[in-house]
């Protein structure tokens, strides 16, 4: 049987060590905040945008939710992000998607400052993490997945990585990310017009799937030994579930599982991972707002 990579362990753990970096910003003075924009009242959403400020109020961070109306107009998204942009005790913004089908999601990520777009979504910011710029930031799921490779030590210089999907939240960031200098992983990418993605998954040393397709991929399309990544979440019926439903990835977990090396549970696997690493860049960007303003200070005391 595989070994299963846990998810809601590692996140502890990184969330231990985010509350101790906000400690050390909170003596010299600075509070890490995030900001989070919701508009309209999608269910789903709200509940993700709880427990990203219960995750900021636990590791001793600022957090603040702005919610504007399903049939908010665009000028007034702008006028919020524009004010977040401003405000010094705010590091991080993050414009809570989907937006209601008027709004346009495209130009109010763009509006947001790179410098607190903790998302990673901004142009300059995707740039960054194709070239594998440090000073850019990376999506939080495939910065997790990153995290979780690094400390489940599996190897990645000179293996094969294949992920299926080719979204611009997880699987183009984090084919930049395994090709990157330093994990230095060939990386293959295959999608739904792929004509057939079992003999490239076949391959694969590290297969990642992103599709959100329940069952995807079964044990005869893993090679032995691999270690997969489920990304997907899908809702599927279950009479024995209290609502009638359960959670479920894009790989058949139980049959996968006798195959591969190692695999991520769903849930409890990437999940987890996500708002974490979202409070770890808000934290960078606190810290290099506060270096900013040092150097500032110093400029204008004529100090080199």
């Amino acid at each position: 049987m595989a070994r299963i990579i846990d998810g809601t362990e590692i996140s502890r753990t990184i969330r231990a060590e985010v509350a101790a970096e906000v400690a050390l910003l909170r003596a010299e003075g600075v509070v890490p905040g995030l900001a989070v924009v919701l508009v309209g009242n999608d269910p789903a959403s709200e509940v993700y945008v709880r427990s990203k400020a219960k995750a900021c109020r636990e590791a001793g961070m600022r957090d603040r939710t702005l919610k504007l109306a399903e049939d908010a107009t665009a000028d007034e998204l702008y006028g919020v992000i524009d004010g977040l942009n401003a405000d010094p005790e705010i590091h991080g913004i993050l414009v809570q998607l989907p937006l209601p089908a008027h709004l346009n999601p495209k130009p109010f990520l763009e509006r947001i400052h790179p410098a607190k777009d903790v998302d990673g979504f901004h142009p300059l910011n995707v740039g960054r993490a194709f070239i594998a710029d440090p000073r850019g930031f990376v999506p939080a799921t495939p910065a997790g997945i990153m995290e979780m490779l690094r400390r489940e030590q599996v190897p990645t210089h000179g293996r094969h990585a294949v992920i299926v999907g080719r979204s611009l939240i997880v699987s183009k960031p984090l084919m930049s990310l395994l090709m990157a200098p330093g994990p230095n992983a060939s990386v293959t990418l295959v999608h739904r017009h792929t004509p057939d993605i079992a003999p490239h998954t076949r391959m694969a040393d590290i297969l990642v799937v992103a599709v959100g397709k329940p069952g995807l991929i079964t044990a005869e399309m893993v090679k032995p030994g691999a270690t997969v990544i489920d990304v997907g979440i899908s809702r599927v019926p279950d009479p024995a579930a209290r609502n009638g439903t359960r959670v479920v990835g894009d790989v058949d977990f139980d049959a996968v599982s006798r195959v591969a090396g190692a695999i991520t549970p769903v849930p409890g696997g990437v999940g987890p991972m996500t708002i974490t690493m979202l409070l770890r860049n808000t934290v960078d960007a606190a810290r290099r707002a506060h270096a900013a303003a040092g150097r500032r200070r110093a400029r204008r005391a004529g100090r080199p």
